[in-house]
């Protein structure tokens, strides 16, 4: 993956966002100066991966100032366009966080704000560096075996879903660089394709041999013996371990569970929320139905049909052999609990 590429880049007066409902087929940058265009972004998936809008929200604070400097905007009108913001998607607790860590510095200023928002986006990126070492030491001595690995992934956790070289994604570039990975299977991840368009697009750049399959085909890939380990990322890990994912997550869990094979979650310290105790308290984001029940804007479901479309579900800490972060590795599934040691 070139170096250069930000999903997230402020420009000095917008934000630059690298549109990924338009990837692959074409490579576009929306330029967002207001608060409502920044929301909507987020809301339709523009931007999206928990780091990156984490990285978002955080300039979107500046954002909102300089909207409130052009349209004399009260300091509650601008902290309330904030929230707006911080409120843009409920589950992915790194877009909270980031804004909240902006706000600090809030009536220093300007300049301050971006600042702050830039060291986000800084360590985020080298969080990732981090974790995709310790991520492919531990599962290269795990594994044990004396060939490439084979790994399956889930969803989209490299560099567009991050401020830069991506979670999971991080790890599996790792692999690949020190010549320890054979193939990918990318999970297409229904219902908009963040595997099929995104991660695909992201191993093409980076040369790694990969095959994109059918999210229902995962488990059936898994119980054959086709792979390795699973690495996944997380938009928010609970105090036992409970991991929000992409919706389609726990059946991978679950496959892995049953065939002996590593389920790795790798995520930032900032995904994990030590003040949700499980995962039953983790909010899940429902989508417009038509994201299923339509294909290209052309309904395939029958007229009398509804839609029933989480964007994210809950895989159980139990089943969590590894959590990666960039301050190591927990072995979740072993009784070492994010909460006990991160907070």
């Amino acid at each position: 993956m070139p170096q250069e590429l930000r999903a997230v880049d402020w420009t000095g007066n917008s934000l630059a966002l690298i549109d990924q409902t338009v990837l692959p087929q074409r490579t576009e940058t929306r330029h967002i100066r207001d608060v409502d265009d920044l929301v909507d972004a987020i809301r339709r998936l523009v931007v999206r991966g928990a780091p990156a809008i984490g990285a978002a929200g955080a300039y979107g604070v500046a954002l909102a100032m300089l909207q409130g400097e052009r349209e004399g905007w009260s300091r509650d009108q601008v902290l309330t366009a904030v929230a707006r913001i911080r409120e843009a998607r409920p589950t992915a607790v790194n877009l909270m966080v980031c804004v909240d860590r902006v706000l600090t510095r809030f009536d220093d200023g300007l300049e301050a704000v971006l600042a702050e928002a830039a060291a986000v986006q800084r360590e985020d990126v080298a969080a990732n560096r981090a974790m995709g070492a310790f991520g492919a030491d531990w599962l290269l001595k795990r594994v044990g075996v004396d060939r490439p690995l084979r790994v399956l992934t889930h969803c989209n956790t490299g560099a567009l879903a991050t401020a830069g070289w991506g979670t999971a994604l991080g790890v599996i570039r790792e692999l690949h660089a020190r010549g320890a990975l054979e193939v990918v299977y990318a999970d297409e991840t229904r219902p908009l394709l963040q595997g099929s368009r995104l991660t695909a697009w992201e191993l093409v750049q980076e040369g790694i041999p990969h095959f994109v399959q059918a999210d229902g085909a995962a488990a059936g890939t898994i119980l054959r013996g086709e792979v390795d380990a699973a690495i996944v990322g997380a938009d928010r890990i609970a105090a036992n371990g409970d991991t929000a994912n992409k919706v389609g997550t726990v059946g991978v869990a679950l496959a892995c569970a049953d065939a002996g094979v590593p389920f790795l979650v790798a995520a930032p310290t900032t995904t994990v929320d030590v003040a949700t105790a499980t995962g039953a308290d983790i909010h899940i984001e429902l989508r417009d139905e038509s994201e299923v029940l339509e294909w290209s804007g052309i309904r395939t479901a029958p007229a009398g049909s509804r839609g029933h479309n989480p964007a994210f579900d809950v895989t159980p800490g139990r089943l969590v052999t590894a959590l990666v972060t960039e301050r190591g590795v927990l072995e979740v599934s072993a009784g070492e609990l994010p909460g006990d040691r991160l907070s």
